[in-house]
Formats: C-alpha cells, sequence, structure tokens
C-alpha cells in the first residue's frame, strides 16, 4: 500500500493498516507540560485532522514524573503510545521513533507547543500529497509571527546564515522544533545521520538538500518559552562541530549524496552535465586545469595588448575577457551548472569576482611601479603571476561558496 492508498483509505474510512501520521514529542524532564502538550494536541487533531493518527511520547531518561505520566496518557488514551529511552538525546529520540514506525508521515514538535497547531496540516498535507519529501516550520519567513527576546532572535539568525555560507543551505530556518518526513525516506537518511543531539535536525536537513529533494516550508506563528531547557554555549559549540564534520565529508566525498540524489532525488528541470566530479579535490582539479588554460591566455592577450593600452589597460581587459570565459567554463565543467537558468546572474557575479582579482593584480602592478616608474615587463609579468595565483584561490572560494553555492 503506498502513501497515497493510506490517505485515501484515511480519508474514506476505508480500512488502514497504519496511522498516517505519527506526531513524536521528545521529552526529558517534563513533567509540567507533557500532559497539558498532549491533551491540547489531541483535541486539534480529532477537530481538524483528516488523516488517521498516533501521538508517540519518547521518553529520554527522564528522572521525575514524565515516564509515569506518558504511561498513564497511553493507557487512557489509545492514539498515544510510549516509547523509552534509557540515553539522553533529542536526536537519538526521534532516530529511534522514526526508525521504527509504521506510519507514512513522521512528524516532531517539542512538548512546550511554541509553535501555533494551525500549521500543523499545512506541514503534513505536502508529504502526503506526495508533493515533498520534507516539511520544516519556519520562524524567519516574512509571513511568520514570532514573539521572542532579542538574544534568541540573533542567534537563531546568525546560525542559519552561517549554514547558508559553509554549507550553502537553502533552507530558511534549522532549528525549528516543527518537522516533517516521509517514512520511505526517513529510511534512507536516518542511517547517515551521526548526531543524536541538537545538531540532528540541521545535518537530516543538509542531507535531504544535497539528496535532490524537496524542502517544503511553512511559516508558523511561534511564541518563545522562557524555560527553554538548551544551554547555548554547549549547543552552539556542538553545532560548529556538526557544521565542520559535514563539510569535511562533503569536501571528501565520504557521504553517497550522489547515489541517494539517484535513488530518492526529484529529476531535475534541466540535464546535469554528464562526469561532473563530487567533492572538493576533483572540483579543485578542474578549476586548476581550466585556471592554467585562462593564465595562458591571460598571458598571450596580456602581451599582444600591453604596447597600445599599456600595462593597467591591458590587464584589466586581458582579466575581463579571461574572466568571462573562465566563469563559462567553471560553471559547466568544474560546478555542473547547465544550461540557460542563471547563466546571466552567474556571470555578473563572475564580474564582480573578476573586480575582486582586478584589485589584486591592479594593487601589484600599482606597488611595482611605485616603486619603480618604469619596471621591466619580465618583473611585470613575475609578479602579475603571482598575485594571479592569489586571485585564483580566492575566486575558486568566491565561486564554490558564493556564486554557486557548493559548500
Amino acid at each position: 500500500m503506498t502513501l497515497g492508498d493510506v490517505a485515501a483509505a484515511a480519508t474514506s474510512g476505508g480500512p488502514a493498516l497504519s496511522p498516517v501520521v505519527d506526531i513524536v514529542i521528545p521529552v526529558h524532564n517534563e513533567e509540567i507540560d507533557l500532559e497539558p502538550c498532549v491533551r491540547g494536541l489531541l483535541g486539534h487533531l480529532t477537530t481538524g485532522m483528516p488523516y488517521s493518527f498516533q501521538i508517540t511520547v519518547a521518553d529520554n531518561a527522564s528522572t521525575d514524573a514524565t515516564l509515569e505520566i506518558a504511561n498513564r496518557l497511553a493507557a487512557e488514551i489509545p492514539s498515544v503510545r510510549v516509547v523509552h529511552l534509557p540515553e539522553k538525546g533529542r536526536g537519538r529520540a526521534l532516530r529511534t521513533v522514526w526508525s521504527s514506525s509504521n506510519a507514512a508521515v513522521l512528524v516532531y514538535m517539542d512538548v512546550d507547543l511554541s509553535t501555533d497547531l494551525a500549521a500543523l496540516l499545512p506541514l503534513i498535507a505536502p508529504l502526503v500529497s506526495g508533493h515533498s519529501d520534507l516539511a520544516i516550520g519556519t520562524r524567519l519567513h516574512r509571513g511568520s509571527r514570532i514573539v521572542r527576546g532579542a538574544k534568541r532572535e540573533f542567534i537563531s539568525r546568525s546560525y542559519n546564515l552561517m549554514l547558508r555560507h559553509t554549507l550553502s543551505t537553502g533552507f530558511s530556518d534549522a532549528q525549528c522544533g516543527f518537522k516533517a518526513i516521509r517514512r520511505e525516506v526517513a529510511e534512507h537518511l536516518l542511517p547517515l545521520v551521526r548526531d543524536n543531539e541538537w545538531f540532528f535536525d540541521t545535518e537530516l536537513l543538509v542531507l535531504a538538500e544535497r539528496s535532490g529533494l524537496r524542502i517544503h516550508e511553512v511559516p508558523v506563528d511561534w511564541i518563545d518559552d522562557p524555560d527553554s531547557r538548551v544551554h547555548v554555549v554547549d549547543t552552539a559549540k556542538a553545532d560548529l562541530s556538526g557544521i565542520a564534520r559535514l563539510a569535511r565529508a562533503f569536501a571528501t566525498g565520504k557521504l553517497p549524496v550522489n547515489d541517494l540524489r539517484a535513488l530518492l532525488g526529484r529529476t531535475p528541470l534541466e540535464p546535469a552535465t554528464p562526469g561532473v566530479p563530487a567533492g572538493l579535490t576533483r572540483q579543485l582539479v578542474r578549476f586548476g586545469v581550466i585556471g592554467v588554460f585562462s593564465t595562458l591566455a591571460y598571458l598571450l592577450l596580456f602581451l599582444l595588448l600591453h604596447n597600445r593600452l599599456g600595462a593597467q589597460g591591458a590587464n584589466a581587459l586581458t582579466l575581463l575577457i579571461t574572466a568571462i570565459v573562465n566563469t563559462a567554463l567553471n560553471r559547466r565543467f568544474t560546478f555542473g551548472v547547465t544550461g540557460r537558468q542563471r547563466r546571466t546572474r552567474h556571470q555578473l557575479q563572475g564580474l564582480i569576482v573578476f573586480g575582486f582579482a582586478l584589485g589584486v593584480t591592479s594593487g601589484t602592478l600599482a606597488g611595482a611601479h611605485y616603486l619603480n616608474s618604469t619596471p621591466p615587463a619580465a618583473v611585470e609579468l613575475t609578479l602579475l603571476v603571482a598575485a594571479n595565483a592569489a586571485a585564483t584561490l580566492m575566486r575558486f572560494l568566491l565561486l564554490r561558496r558564493w556564486v554557486f553555492r557548493i559548500a
């Protein structure tokens, strides 16, 4: 029975072998919030959820009355079940419950119900229909309505900005405790997620995005919980470590994202370039080959134009020509971008990178002429080769991290 069959059976009153939706609430020492959360969620689901559902309380080694309350609720309410784990860790709890659930759509939310439950159906529906593979609540969309302090707002935006510039993420909010995933997708991604704590969400989302899966974002109404148990400093250290680990794994090709893309990813709108290498090392090799070609072309053009335009003019025009060609070649053969989509934008961004390179090389020439008003052509060439080497390294980093957004 497919996901669509399960949903159809649930909405039409036909027999459903398992619930369509399993909503997991990870808890650790939440004896105060647990029962109001479960009863409030149950009331919302009973009146507004068109799919069959199950609520799973995942107790993470609680030392207070949390487990006792959870078991009492499960005994009273047929749609509530309890999974007890002897170790702490939100990621560990989600991995354990999601891996054993037979529901078509797996959901996670925080026990404090900071997120308005009106966003729950918009979160789930695209996964039931097959439109998307994962769904996340986002507090950083212009349509979201958020109540929280300036400190947490700054931390959240800084973290997501850091993800965007280190791992080239496209999703807006990695940390909101309101997410869902299709079970067949989770079966392939969960074994690759190493973190068992707060970085679990981020790692799962990055893997999904790199695998070509569609992530649906739902703007949420969200009110900050002043009694949050998150330790900011410890969490920040773990997040930085997780980001560095993922960056290394992607650079060295240790994560099978290409295999996952072939297995799970959506068909691209434009065909990919055949034989495009994955990983930092192979990209550097192709970038280097193109760089050698560009450098030789640069030197030839510079010598041809030097007498007519002078050193500065020849340098500027030669850099402009080789920059356009270099961007086009790297776009296709180094980073595997084909077709006309964003081609003009990529060239404009490449010209901005060219501007930085021009500053490096022109500054080098200006320094040489400051020390000697008429330096020999051989000296100029030597200095320009060195300056171009530095500019090339900067160019690769900017092309990879900014223009083509590859971590």
